[in-house]
């Protein structure tokens, strides 16, 4: 699609429980946890708020490890789902994208919600009152593909803005179609993606096949 502060310390800054994904032989990603902290933002004027747009076929533990970082900075996440007319059919259903992604960021559920996406980036982030979109940076070739689509948002809404966050270097080569391409040839895509989805893409690929 086209368009998926404070400094100090002590007061200024609150402690937030998080999860974060591991890969498989570490300690369990729905159970580890750690503090982090973050500036509170301007709460009683405008909440800052970012969207992180995607296809999410289906989220992965760098989607996750991009969410995390989002959190980090912003006062609320909208993650809008939509599809992306360059790539094949999608596996899953928006719907069954939504319930992945609402059911992997239990750890946020106060911050970030799951949207569709109908239309123009640009018109959901008007709509929304986002400030700004979060897009995640692998390889340097996700660059130019961005740069496209900043420049085309920025011509239909010139205060558009983007937040570019770089994943764990754990993720930099972990796509949605890589886990899809495992899965079909009968691997194990538990160092990819969290247990629910796992059992999600056995179902939905085993039906497939029958």
């Amino acid at each position: 699609g086209v368009r998926g502060q404070g400094s100090g310390v002590g007061s200024n800054y609150s402690e937030f429980r998080i999860l974060t994904s591991e890969f498989r032989g570490q300690e369990s990603w729905e159970n580890r946890k750690f503090n982090l902290t973050f500036p509170k933002g301007e709460r009683g004027t405008s909440l800052k708020t970012a969207i992180y747009p995607g296809s999410f076929d289906p989220v992965t533990f760098g989607h996750l490890d991009v969410i995390e970082r989002a959190v980090a900075l912003f006062d609320r996440l909208i993650v809008v789902i939509g599809d992306n007319l360059r790539k094949s059919h999608p596996l899953f259903s928006v719907d069954e994208r939504m319930e992945m992604i609402r059911e992997t960021t239990q750890a946020w559920k106060d911050r970030v919600t799951v949207e569709k996406l109908d239309g123009l980036l640009v018109n959901k982030v008007q709509a929304t009152g986002a400030q700004t979109i979060v897009r995640g940076l692998r390889a340097a070739t996700d660059f130019d593909y961005e740069f496209e689509l900043v420049l085309a948002n920025r011509t239909l809404d010139p205060s558009f803005e983007s937040v570019f966050l770089m994943p764990n270097s754990q993720y930099i080569y972990l796509s949605s179609s890589i886990v899809k391409e495992v899965v079909g040839l009968g691997g194990d895509a538990s160092p990819f993606v969290p247990p629910f989805v796992a059992q999600k893409l056995r179902e939905k690929l085993k039906k497939d096949i029958e």
